[in-house]
Parts: structure tokens; sequence; C-alpha cells
């Protein structure tokens, strides 16, 4: 059996202090009110005599002139105001959608491993069967990440929709927005929160009804003296594989396509699904190492580890396909309400948006494709750091340019929860790992699995 050391339960206990203090120093430095939103704009530029060059640009537009005077109060028309309100929304967005990115990364990364999971079932795989307790071990995070979630989603639509906008992470939930914009007011049927909670719930709950069940027919196996269990998860995982092909996209659409309401790509949901399924992977394959380097998973070996890094390879490269399928398609035809979501990214988001291609497809092309690296302990851990800190930015560049527009910049709120949601995750994902056996006893393809060598 496992035991969860004090050195890593400590250690997962300081980043969740550490993160919640972020967190909470993030929402206290938010600027309040468009006299802050000053302040900082003229910081920024480095001079107490001037404004920000974005102000001064909403002023010359306007036909207005900016009093210089060092302590005059700086006198806005109309249009420099509502551009003052639209920096305030920014700035405020930017601890939600911080914390927003991270609480539904590692969600979705867990439901990965879950989908992986149930994808070694259905195939009947023999070589995976030893890494099914690592497997369910990190979706016991699932049960938490999605109540975290849910409630992040029921606070997002309360607030909006009770017009006291704590934040403007969701555009289409604000009432005046629906009124004035004819595109939006379309898409209200599909996109109005009773609906789209409701989709919510039903996507968290069957996700963990089958997480649930699954695990619990596993462990019932190894006590069971014929195979009836492993039938029952034969079936369920065949049915919940297509129930999380549909969900999944609509889910992508729901809580990240439709931060940019005026945006749409038929890819999306599988753009969104190579993001965390390499990423779920990377992680199966990062705990198995570290629990391998702990004395324990005795009968994982290097050829189990070299076929988890070809899955992150494989991955890594069909999301590359995916990631430049999407933008030379769009890039190539042109249309505005299609091209404007990369323009955005290329002109406000440049060193993040590429930054991106460079650590989800260039580095692991570089490092992955050569056979012998792929059972390298220490070469598979800098290539799993870098590819799940690639998707995360990944995720980052999917939601920041909707909420935060130009005012981005990892600071102490993307930090912060990023620390918040990893100790959670370690604490809940190897906390589960000392409560059952790390290898399942009565798997039919458990022999093979423990002799597996490729």
């Amino acid at each position: 059996m496992y035991t969860f050391s004090s050195k890593l339960k400590t250690f997962s206990l300081i980043l969740m202090v550490a993160g919640l203090l972020g967190i909470g120093y993030g929402f206290y430095a938010a600027p309040k009110d468009i006299q802050a939103v000053e302040e900082i704009l003229a910081a920024d530029a480095h001079g107490s005599h001037e404004v920000s060059k974005s102000t001064e640009e909403h002023e010359v537009a306007g036909g207005h002139k900016a009093e210089t005077a060092e302590h005059k109060v700086v006198s806005v028309d109309t249009e420099h105001k509502e551009h003052l309100e639209h920096v305030l929304h920014q700035l405020q967005n930017k601890p939600w959608a911080a914390l927003y990115v991270a609480c539904i990364f590692f969600l979705l990364v867990t439901l990965g491993v879950l989908a992986f999971y149930a994808i070694q079932q259905v195939a009947q795989a023999g070589w995976s069967p030893v890494l099914f307790r690592v497997m369910q071990g990190i979706t016991a995070y699932l049960p938490v990440g999605s109540v975290i979630f849910f409630i992040f989603l029921v606070i997002i639509g309360i607030t909006n929709s009770e017009h006291i906008h704590l934040n403007h992470l969701f555009v289409w939930m604000d009432p005046e927005v629906v009124a004035h914009d004819k595109l939006i007011a379309n898409k209200s049927g599909y996109l109005n929160f009773p609906f789209w909670i409701i989709r919510a719930a039903i996507f968290l709950i069957g996700w963990n009804l089958y997480r649930y069940y699954s695990r619990k027919n596993c462990l019932a196996q190894d006590e069971s003296t014929d195979d009836s269990f492993y039938k029952k998860n034969f079936k369920m995982s065949a049915g919940f594989l297509v129930f999380f092909i549909v969900t999944e996209s609509i889910m992508s659409w729901d809580w990240i396509m439709s931060v940019d309401p005026h945006w749409f790509s038929t890819l999306f949901g599988w753009y969104v699904f190579a993001s965390f399924i390499v990423s779920a992977i990377t992680t199966i394959c990062l705990v198995s190492l570290y629990l391998k380097s702990k004395g324990f998973l005795e009968h994982v070996n290097t050829s189990h580890i070299h076929d988890l890094a070809k899955f992150m390879f494989g991955f890594s490269v069909f999301w590359t396909y995916l990631w430049f399928s999407q933008f030379m398609l769009i890039w190539y035809a042109n249309i505005p309400e299609e091209v404007t979501y990369f323009v955005t990214r290329i002109e406000l988001y440049n060193l993040p948006f590429f930054g991106a291609v460079v650590m989800n497809f260039v580095f692991p092309l570089l490092i992955l494709i050569n056979t012998d690296f792929k059972r390298i302990s220490w070469v598979l851990v800098m290539a799993g750091t870098v590819i799940l800190l690639g998707h995360y930015i990944d995720f980052f560049n999917m939601i920041m340019p909707g909420t935060v527009g130009d005012q981005w910049f990892i600071g102490v709120s993307e930090i912060a929860s990023v620390l918040f949601f990893m100790g959670l995750f370690i604490y809940v994902v190897f906390s589960a790992l000392t409560k059952v056996p790390l290898l399942p006893k009565r798997n039919p393809f458990i022999e093979e699995s423990k002799h597996f060598h490729y």
C-alpha cells in the first residue's frame, strides 16, 4: 500500500495556502473604480504628466484633449469614459479569469485521465492494467474539482443575472449586452443561464457517476470469482465514451468558446480535447514515475513508460494538426467574425500564442521523437513539465483575450491560482492512492500487463 509522505503532504498544503493568499490579494488589488483605472494607465505610461497611449487615442478619436497640468483632474467625454469602464471591467475580470483558467484546466486534465481509462477498458488493452489504480487515483480529483467548478459557474451566472456584475467573464449573461447585440440575442435560446447551468450539471454528474461506478466495479473485481464486474465495466465504459464525446464538445462551446460569443469554430471541441488529453496522459506518466521512484509500482517497467511517452508524443502532434487546421482554414477564408479570434491573439498575445506552439509541438517533437529518450525518467519529467505548462498557456490563450483583452500579464492572480489548484490536486490524488492497493488483482489482462515488454 502506498503511504502519502509527510513531505509531499506538507508541500501540497503550502501550495494551497500560498495560492489562497495570492488569490485573495489578486481580488483585493483589482481596481474598484474609474479613478483607479486612470492611475494604473498613467503609471503604465511611466509619467505623471501623461495618460496612457490607449487613453490618448480614445480622447483624440472623441475630439477631446486631456489637460496636462500635473495635479489637475483629467476631463473625459462620454467615449473616453466608456473606454475607461471597459478597461475597468477587464482589470476586474483578471483575478476571476485567472482562477477560471486554473480551475477548468485541472478539472479537464482529470476528465482526460478518466476518458483515457475508459478507452483502455473498451480496447481491452493488455499493456495498461498495472496503471489502472494510478488513473483511478488521479480521477479522485474529479468530484472535488467538479464541485468547485460548478459553484464557480453558479456564482458567475447569478451575479450577472442579478446585475451585481462582480465579473464579466461571459458577456452574453448580461441582459444589457443582449439587448444591444443582435447576434448574441439570436443565440439567447441556447446561451442563457438556466439552460447553461443545467447542461453543466448534467455533464459533471454524468462524468462523476461513471468515475464512481467504474472504480467500484474495478475494486469489486479483485474479490470476485469471475469476470462479471470486468464485463460490467466494459459495457459501462463503451456507453460513457459516447456520452463523453458529445458532452465534451458541448462543454467546450459552453465553458470556453462562449467567452467570445461572436466567434465560432467547428473544430473547437476536438481542439480542446486534444489539449487536455495530452495533458492527462502526461500527468499519468509523471505520477507513475514519481511512485516508481519511491519504490512502488514494481510491475510498471520501462515499456509501460515508453508507451505513455508515445501517447504524449502522438497527441502532441495531433494537437498541432488541429491547431494548424483551425488557424489555416480560418485565416485563408478571412471571414471577419472568424479571423478576429486569431488577429486578437497574434496582435495582443503574441508571446503566449506562439510560445504555446513551441512548448506543445516543437519541444515534444525534438525530445520525444527519440525512442531512447522515451525510457529515460528525467527526460520525461522535463518534457512532461513543459507540456503541462504549455497546455496551461493554451487554455490561457483560449480564455484571457475574451475576458481581459489587452490588459493581460502573468501576475500574482495567475500564479496563485495555479499553486492553489496544484496543491489541491496533489493532496486529493495522493490521498486517494493510499486507500487501495496499487495493483488490480483479478483483471483478466493483469498478467499480460505485468510481463509487458516492447
